[in-house]
């Protein structure tokens, strides 16, 4: 059944061309098993200068289905906030993802959630942001600026 899988290809934005990645969307017991596999993500900077750290990566849903640029600088702003219909404060959105931590400019994570099926999410967009969420601050995480896109597609189980 085609609502089993979703699949997102990830590239990078002007801030960081080098990311590539797909992060899939499996229908499983009780809930939605999210697995991400990224590559090119930034070398670690720690916070300095009042300057937040360069990752470990926010990494969460975003409302709209689109990756438009947009601002060079200011990347990605089209695909909206974090996707929240459950109307939660932040920390609890269904779009809030852990963080992503790179190894090298590699990393890869799966976990599970029942805060939605993967026919939900279908037409939303995943986005990499440069520093770590910090699950507290509203709306949305002081995650910092947005470096990679991709949106959720509907695909054929395996």
């Amino acid at each position: 059944m085609a609502d089993n899988l979703a699949i997102a290809y990830l590239r990078g934005g002007p801030l960081a061309p080098e990311i590539k990645g797909e992060v899939t969307f499996r229908s499983v017991r009780g809930g939605t098993k999210v697995t991400v596999e990224v590559w090119g993500l930034p070398r670690y900077q720690p916070a300095s200068n009042g300057k937040q750290p360069v990752g470990p990566h926010g990494f969460h849903l975003h409302e709209r289905g689109t990756c438009k640029v947009g601002d060079p600088d200011d990347p990605f702003m089209a695909a909206g906030g974090h996707w929240n219909p459950g109307n939660q404060p932040h920390g609890n959105h269904a779009g809030d993802f852990p963080v992503l931590f790179s190894n090298k400019g590699f990393a890869y994570m799966s976990f599970f959630t029942d805060k939605f099926t993967v026919a939900e999410v279908i037409g939303k967009a995943v986005i990499i942001h440069e520093s770590p969420d910090d699950y507290r601050t509203q709306p949305s995480g002081n995650s910092g600026r947005r470096l990679a896109c991709g949106v959720i597609r509907r695909c054929q189980d395996s």
